[in-house]
């Protein structure tokens, strides 16, 4: 998990702040979630990045790639 956030307007602007900087988010390898609480719990926004698996690693067998 990179972010996460129960405040909307902090959701955005972290959003918006990733976008306009000048390091580059892959946003491919990205996941966005909002998590709805709905009565009970409150709305969680969360930002988090793919981890390739190492199981599937196709250098992982093949250690002299």
């Amino acid at each position: 998990m990179l972010f996460e956030t129960q405040d909307e307007a902090e959701w955005r602007a972290h959003l918006r702040d990733l976008r306009a900087g000048e390091e580059r988010v892959d946003w491919a390898r990205t996941r966005i979630d909002t998590l709805c609480g709905r009565l009970m719990q409150p709305t969680t926004y969360r930002l988090s990045l793919f981890v390739p698996d190492p199981a599937r690693d196709p250098h992982r067998d093949h250690p002299d790639h």
